[in-house]
């Protein structure tokens, strides 16, 4: 790997990895993101290896061990080119079978196809599955093209040519520019314009300007973020050079959570492949441009997604925030001008620039452009990663991409944005999701979290999780947050325990509109959304527990009662049989019985009764 010292020298590059390309031989892209790992995906890569060797196939197939394919409730993920067969839930006793039929005689094995929710029929090709069918991934497409650990395959694939063209033909107020008349949105939460941060910062003066990689991901059920930095970390490194160049900055930080230890190791090594190509360190491309990166990791405190925090954390600090009274673009990392971009918007950058603004800016809706990707999950058949134009109905993702509603039951809710988010109920499933249409629902477009929930969901017990969980992320630094979360929080278990009271929902209010005006940053400002949104649109339920000291939804267990309807008890004692606690009582053949005082309301009576005769009250 010898260093480039020139464009020229790049682009001879480019044109002889693009050359030993072949599209038409066979190729084996395995999954081995985080997800599939988890599902065996180490087998499955070992087991290809294996058989390849074995069947002496190695000059005939390329094994190419990628990222995460999105779809990830179906790993083991495997797709075959030139072809695009997709197999799903691959197993490593799957292997041989696949090598002797599919790849050298065109056979499908039929188990291993993806079979439709809907329609129930076997589908062949990836391009044909609805969850992918109906996205347009313009920035997590190529995770399924490249080994993440080899800066060859995403130099093959187009990479770092923006860079290369923006060093060679276009100065940094230029690049501005562009990222500003694109439209592009930070994708991590505020939605504030990226173009305009980066004219900010540089406008601002200092003699040290920095550039950081916000990839502390901590929403639950997110992984938007992790999932590029395993499967393209070249892809944001590019981004965040050109950024650097932007606003002429010489030194550049990844700020990466500790629980993901694959995506660090994935950037680690692009970053000593870009530094041995020259793509950092000093005069990068012969162009004069001086930058290189460093690696901060967090410890998991969820406070740290906020600017100043993380910056607070870069520096060795207690990852607190503190009040901007000056912007972060002003004075940020060690008191100089800093622009800080999460993940997915440095990824972006690289495609507007080699697409152009004005291609870029023809996705999407009026005020948000370009494509988002989305961490669907919960209640929903196809859960994974969904890329889609910003102004994509929440139907078309929940019901055309996510197969719908597990189980065949009624949707209930979706709650978007991370813990700080709001629900948006049934009737607002054909709203288009930007920025602007998210906030007036109650809810926000956030990192890209969105959490599917059906008719078994309490949205009392919905609203009581997610301000637990920010009471405990909470820094603690100002009162309002730190004082206001433990009161909802007691508030809130009170209503889900039956000790509600008139008066209680009023109070919830009154908290959270002082959280929201006084908080110190967007953690306690926004912690209230939770229960706003679920008091909006659910007011009825807050309203049984209160004053029926009854849950709709079987979710709150202080307000359930399990008993045995005698006209369908069989006697065939086997809810006796599993109940832990042994609140079940009865001979064989007669009525059975729950005795209430043992009963700790777990539902596996209910569940093990092959006859609905266990009632919930």
């Amino acid at each position: 790997m010898a260093k480039l010292k020139s464009v020229k020298e790049f682009e001879k590059l480019h044109k002889q990895l693009t050359g030993k390309k072949n599209p038409k031989k066979p190729s084996i892209a395995v999954c081995a993101g985080t997800g599939c790992v988890a599902l065996g995906a180490t087998g499955v890569v070992d087991a290809f290896k294996k058989e390849i060797k074995r069947m002496k196939l190695s000059e005939k197939v390329e094994l190419l061990i990628t990222g995460c394919h999105g779809f990830c409730e179906r790993g083991v993920v495997v797709l075959l080119r030139p072809e695009g067969i997709l197999y799903q839930r691959v197993k490593p006793a799957d292997v041989p079978e696949i090598l002797e039929k599919t790849i050298l005689n065109n056979e499908i094995i039929e188990r291993l196809l993806y079979e439709d929710t809907v329609t129930g029929k076997k589908i062949v090709h990836e391009k044909d599955i609805p969850f992918y069918k109906h996205q347009d991934r313009l920035i997590f497409g190529s995770n399924n093209q490249i080994n993440p650990t080899s800066i060859d395959d995403y130099i093959s694939i187009g990479g770092y040519s923006a860079l290369a063209r923006v060093l060679s033909d276009m100065k940094p107020e230029a690049v501005v520019d562009v990222i500003n008349k694109s439209g592009l949105r930070g994708r991590g939460g505020g939605g504030f314009p990226t173009g305009k941060k980066w004219e900010y910062c540089r406008r601002a003066e200092g003699d040290i300007k920095y550039v950081i990689i916000n990839a502390d991901e901590g929403d639950p059920g997110a992984y938007m973020d992790r999932s590029i930095l395993e499967g393209n970390p070249h892809s944001v490194l590019e981004g965040l050079i050109i950024g650097a160049y932007a606003v002429e900055s010489t030194e550049g930080y990844i700020y990466v959570r500790q629980e993901y230890p694959l995506a660090l190791e994935h950037f680690t090594t692009a970053l000593d492949a870009a530094r041995k190509y020259g793509f950092l360190g000093k005069n990068i491309l012969g162009s004069g441009m001086n930058f290189d990166v460093k690696i901060a990791r967090g410890g998991g405190a969820f406070v740290c997604g906020e600017s100043t925090a993380l910056m607070a954390s870069i520096e060795g600090r207690v990852g607190e925030p503190r009040a901007k009274h000056f912007h972060t673009v002003e004075r940020g990392l060690h008191e100089s001008p800093t622009v800080l971009n999460n993940v997915e918007t440095w990824a972006n950058v690289p495609v507007i620039i080699n697409k152009g603004w004005e291609w870029f800016s023809e996705i999407g809706t009026d005020r948000s452009k370009g494509t988002k990707i989305f961490s669907l999950v919960g209640k929903v058949n196809n859960t994974g990663l969904v890329e889609v134009p910003m102004g994509t109905t929440l139907r078309q993702i929940i019901f055309d991409i996510g197969g719908g509603i597990q189980n065949n039951k009624k949707f209930k809710a979706v709650q978007t944005g991370g813990p700080s988010g709001g629900v948006v109920p049934e009737s607002l499933l054909d709203l288009p999701v930007d920025f602007e249409r998210l906030t007036e629902a109650g809810s926000m477009m956030g990192s890209g979290g969105m959490i599917v929930m059906d008719e078994n969901n309490c949205m009392v017990d919905v609203a009581k999780y997610f301000v637990d969980f920010l009471k405990d992320e909470s820094c603690g630094k100002c009162t309002p947050c730190r004082e206001g979360l433990i009161q909802m929080s007691e508030i809130l278990k009170d209503i889900t325990e039956g000790n509600g009271k008139e008066g209680d929902l009023e109070l919830l209010e009154e908290l959270s509109w002082v959280m929201t005006e006084t908080s110190l940053c967007a953690l306690g400002a926004s912690a209230a959304f939770p229960f706003l949104s679920t008091l909006r649109y659910f007011r009825d339920e807050y309203e049984v527990h209160i004053k029926e000291k009854r849950c709709p939804a079987h979710v709150c267990k202080a307000l359930i009662t399990y008993t045995i309807n005698a006209k369908k008890c069989t006697g065939c004692t086997l809810c006796a049989l599993k109940c832990p606690q042994d609140a079940i009582s009865g001979e064989k053949k007669a009525l059975h019985e729950i005795d209430q005082s043992k009963c700790i309301k777990c539902g596996i009576c209910v569940d093990a009764c092959k006859f609905d005769a266990v009632i919930v009250d």
